[in-house]
């Protein structure tokens, strides 16, 4: 039996370039195990962060030496697989003559289903998941639809909203009304604080990972993170805080028949989940499964489901909730359509709790991308 040829496609032009190679890194590994190794073939493409695309030993090196790639360096040697110097360097993407050229590249052309294993902006957000559509190729993960909805904070909150999924008190605000004139500005934040007090927290609309948010106590650290936040992008959201909230999540896996794993939880000791608690090794616990009543945990696997099914979800979804412990109240945070896969990633020691180890979870993913498209 011939085996798939699975394009792995990693790295990315956003912040979390460095997390998307440890991502590709563990699934490589995952689909390389001996309990696949029969069945697929790996064929890694990396975007580097300039937005240019490599095949060939360029890629298999990023992925081997798990750093991104110094920006204007292609160094892998053609000879090894046979093509010519100029197949195996950049292809500027999405343009249409990348993609033809992509198309006819010895490396890429005999894919029969993408992991596109892309974190944030510009491959987490329907962009990549577009482009493998009209080239109708299979891939691994929600399409156009569940991606946008699932990256864009404002638009997935409206979903959650008409599905009926309980959620803090949140305001939009646009890039507009924080770089406006000294009369706009103050009364924003006068709104802010009647509406929604604190402390609150500030986010960019479209991007993942925790970058760019930041929690306000005050006026004066409302404005500075309303200012940061803008930098990041044009519509803003502004979230209520819950009271002593525990952190939990559950993971999501299927197309039209979705399953959701046990609930994790999260602990930690900085003052939220930013950034680098949580790709930092040792900053933020994991418990999994999170001790939680069994009618809480119940309830946070429908409500997984639920937000899935809202958002056009397909393949897989991390979904993140505060729980209230002292009312029993469970508010749902937000989906993340393509988790993090790394050695810290909740979503694959999620489904290993739940009886799934890495290898079959990720034969999964390609089997329901198969399915899916």
């Amino acid at each position: 039996m011939a085996k798939l040829r699975v394009g792995l496609l990693f790295g990315g032009c956003s912040g979390e370039h460095e997390v998307s190679i440890r991502s590709a890194q563990a699934i490589a590994r995952g689909l390389s195990d001996p309990a696949n190794a029969d069945r697929y073939e790996l064929a890694p493409v990396y975007i580097q962060k300039d937005g240019r695309w490599l095949a060939g030993e360029t890629a298999i090196g990023v992925l081997a030496a798990g750093v991104p790639l110094e920006l204007g360096g292609v160094d892998a040697p053609a000879e090894a697989s046979g093509e010519t110097a100029s197949e195996t360097t950049a292809l500027q993407a999405p343009n249409v003559a990348a993609v033809d050229r992509w198309q006819s590249t010895a490396q890429v052309g005999g894919v029969d289903v993408w992991f596109p294993i892309l974190h944030g902006p510009n491959g987490e957000d329907g962009t990549v998941q577009g482009m493998l559509t009209l080239m109708q190729a299979p891939f691994v993960g929600s399409g156009v639809l569940g991606s946008a909805l699932g990256m864009d904070k404002i638009a997935m909150k409206m979903a959650f909203a008409q599905a009926g999924l309980s959620q803090v008190d949140y305001k939009v605000v646009r890039r507009s009304q924080v770089y406006s004139n000294p009369c706009i500005f103050p009364k924003l934040c006068d709104e802010i604080e009647a509406d929604l007090g604190y402390p609150c927290f500030v986010k960019p609309a479209n991007l993942g990972s925790s970058v760019g948010i930041a929690k306000a106590r005050t006026r004066a650290q409302l404005e500075a993170a309303l200012d940061s936040a803008a930098s990041y992008d044009r519509r803003l959201i502004v979230e209520a805080a819950v009271p002593a909230p525990r952190e939990v999540e559950c993971a999501v896996l299927g197309n039209d028949n979705p399953q959701a794993s046990v609930v994790g939880e999260i602990t930690y000791k900085s003052d939220f989940y930013d950034y680098e608690t949580k790709y930092t090794e040792g900053l933020a616990d994991l418990h999994i499964p999170a001790n939680l009543p069994e009618a809480i945990a119940r309830q946070i696997q429908e409500m997984s489901v639920r937000a899935f099914e809202a958002v056009d979800a397909a393949g897989l979804a991390r979904v993140d909730f505060f729980y209230c412990e002292s009312t029993g109240e469970v508010f749902i945070n937000e989906i993340n359509t393509m988790p993090g896969f790394t050695a810290t990633s909740m979503y694959p020691m999620l489904w290993a709790a739940s009886g799934v180890p890495f290898p079959e979870l990720v034969d999964r993913l390609v089997k329901l991308a198969l399915e899916e498209r």
